[in-house]
């Protein structure tokens, strides 16, 4: 995980702020899911840039962090996808934060996600209820029965501080699945990560072969997890330097459309859309949607990315391509 900047939290800040003097009311107006067919069009769509899937997509996908470093509220979440909700395709909890919420606020927020057609995840919380329970199975059920009955969609299955059989993270995703949520494990090769630790702590604990990772991803999606997610901790991130080796690796050995890689930094999602395209998937902090949104429409970036992102356009009905009008 990466911290929220202190520029992003002023802002989150100062929006919170604006929305209580203006005595907005905490009830969320019912919205139609965001998609290209029913999302107001832009005054500039004259401008060309890149083509993206839309939503529901398959790949190019953004999750974005919600409640953990900085309060993410129904209003605030409304808010941020009514602008930009064609972008977000799901919304992460981080930190078991859902856990402390008033039942009734849990499942509004998850709600607003799910009427801008994004899908909201536990993110890797059952970490503390396997460790919590000493890994009972009425507990765990206990857990996936109580997330689904909320509205979550996606439970991730991470284990970052946790020593687990390879088999027991297996009976998991299919735990999982006969629950009605989608699987989602997260893999590293790094020991202890999903805890923010420092560089020298996470360098005495050690790292894992990349084929660790790439062996248990592959077992898990056969156990039927829908996609797997990339810990960055130990390649991009709390790093002494990047271990692009093991990016190279996982992305050759895995299907494009079934991994995710932990991106909550902007050097870090550039390298990625550099190197796997704009429709990598990516998970980012709520802050930086509109960062990671510009990169991969094409329209904006840094000297090394400024007009160098793009994609191919695909044909309109009828068997020609539009071309812009002067």
């Amino acid at each position: 995980m990466t911290m929220t900047s202190p520029i992003a939290k002023s802002l989150l800040r100062s929006a919170l702020t604006s929305n209580t003097r203006r005595g907005i009311s905490s009830s969320i107006p019912r919205l139609m899911p965001t998609s290209s067919s029913n999302t107001p069009a832009s005054a500039y769509n004259f401008l060309p840039s890149n083509h993206l899937p839309t939503k529901p997509r398959g790949h190019g996908l953004t999750e974005i962090r919600g409640p953990y470093y900085y309060p993410v509220t129904q209003i605030y979440l409304n808010e941020l996808l009514s602008d930009w909700g064609e972008f977000v395709d799901g919304v992460k909890f981080a930190g078991g934060a859902f856990s402390l919420m008033p039942e009734e606020r849990l499942k509004g927020l998850i709600e607003t996600a799910h009427r801008h057609n994004a899908y909201v995840s536990t993110g890797g919380f059952i970490e503390k209820v396997l460790s919590s329970s000493n890994g009972n199975r009425a507990v765990i059920q206990k857990y996936l029965e109580t997330c689904k009955n909320m509205g979550f969609d996606v439970l991730e299955i991470s284990s970052g501080f946790l020593s687990i059989p390879t088999d027991d993270w297996a009976d998991l995703v299919e735990m999982t699945v006969k629950a009605g949520l989608k699987p989602k494990p997260e893999v590293g090769i790094q020991w202890g990560a999903g805890g923010d630790a420092s560089i020298a702590e996470l360098e005495s604990a050690g790292t894992r072969d990349p084929k660790w990772l790439i062996d248990r991803a592959k077992t898990f999606l056969e156990a039927g997890a829908y996609m797997i997610m990339i810990e960055s901790e130990g390649i991009t991130e709390n790093v002494r330097s990047w271990r692009t080796d093991v990016i190279s690796a996982v992305t050759s050995a895995l299907p494009k459309d079934k991994i995710m890689f932990e991106a909550a930094d902007p050097e870090v999602f550039a390298y990625h859309i550099q190197n796997q395209g704009a429709t990598a998937n990516l998970f980012v902090d709520h802050s930086q949607i509109v960062q990671l949104a510009c990169l991969r429409k094409g329209i904006w970036g840094t000297g090394s990315t400024f007009g160098k992102i793009v994609t191919v356009g695909k044909e309109e009905l009828g068997g020609s391509s539009k071309i812009p009008s002067a």
